[in-house]
């Protein structure tokens, strides 16, 4: 298995238990393993009955396992400031205030949440060495994976740009600072400087993503989640990323078979109902079910949480470094 699994999939399907069934196993069978969630409503802090935050902390009763809860809304502000502060020491003085404007307009914009997580991401994974495994309760939107398209287009703007700063030293200051002086200050320059920073960690994560991470998508036994787990198929096969396996969340249980109450007599329609699901879900999908797993009446933590990662058929072993 490699070092960073993602557990992805719509809303609602049960990334979180089943990310943190997974984290459980992985920390129990003798791995340093961190979990990381997006989540904004802190459902990792909800699973472990314990407060996170964006620093990585023990989680209490388990040996070798970390968490931390990424937020949205800071990692946005976070990232936002951090741009400003590099283009207020890039640019002029007296266009600072629109820099300012223009990128508070760019933050609102679709995408933005999806930049910022994306950068975070990395951190994490840069910053992963004290770790055997890393598991993100969270996959690569198709917003984040077109990230992953930038490095060859930033190859190519750099260059552009640097051209351009050369020529035009070239025609300002040829005759003070001579061609090759030019060609060493444009490249030089702290704008260009900066994108290609940007383009090297995207580098880092196409290669990482495509060479050193496993994708695990979510669903429940119903027609919406069928087909977003379709689509989510395709945008991740579109950039290059192969989906390891699917794990069937919030499946019903059959009832006893001499149950014939109002109640019974549902619950068994639903359970017919899902097993046609789930029937199509193994027949449409070359991807295979590595977990079926039945609703719990209680919310899952603790003990559940123990039956639930019993139920994962997913590698956990590390790959040999």
């Amino acid at each position: 298995m490699e070092k960073f699994v993602f557990f992805g999939g719509k809303g609602g399907v049960g990334k979180t238990t089943v990310s943190s069934a997974y984290a459980t196993q992985c920390a129990n069978a003798g791995l340093r393993t961190l979990i990381v969630s997006t989540d904004p409503a802190h459902s990792t802090s909800d699973v472990f009955d314990q407060a996170f935050d964006d620093d990585p902390q023990r989680v209490d009763g388990y040996d070798g396992l970390w968490a931390m809860e990424l937020d949205p809304e800071e990692e946005v502000e976070a990232h936002m400031q951090e741009i400003k502060r590099t283009m207020s020491d890039q640019v002029s003085p007296s266009i600072v205030n629109e820099i300012d404007r223009q990128i508070e307009l760019a933050h609102r914009t679709p995408g933005a949440y999806e930049a910022a997580l994306f950068d975070r991401f990395i951190d994490v994974m840069r910053d992963s060495e004290s770790y055997d495994r890393v598991v993100f309760d969270t996959s690569p939107t198709g917003g984040t994976l077109r990230l992953l398209a930038l490095p060859e287009f930033l190859e190519s703007w750099i260059d552009r740009l640097v051209d351009k700063r050369a020529k035009s030293i070239d025609l300002y200051e040829k005759a003070a600072i001579g061609d090759r002086n030019a060609r060493r200050k444009a490249e030089d320059d702290p704008i260009i400087k900066r994108l290609s920073e940007r383009k090297e960690m995207f580098e880092f994560a196409g290669n990482v993503l495509r060479n050193q991470a496993a994708f695990f998508l979510i669903l429940n036994p119903d027609e919406l989640s069928i087909r977003e787990t379709d689509r989510a198929i395709d945008d991740l096969t579109e950039y290059g990323l192969s989906v390891r396996g699917l794990v069937i969340n919030k499946v019903t249980p059959s009832p006893d078979d001499d149950e014939s109450g109002r109640g019974a007599r549902y619950l068994r329609r639903r359970y017919e109902t899902d097993r046609e699901r789930i029937a199509t879900v193994r027949e449409t999908f070359t991807e295979p079910v590595v977990a079926e797993i039945e609703t719990r009446i209680e919310e899952v933590k603790g003990d559940l949480l123990a039956d639930v990662a019993d139920e994962l058929e997913i590698e956990i072993a590390a790959s040999p470094s």
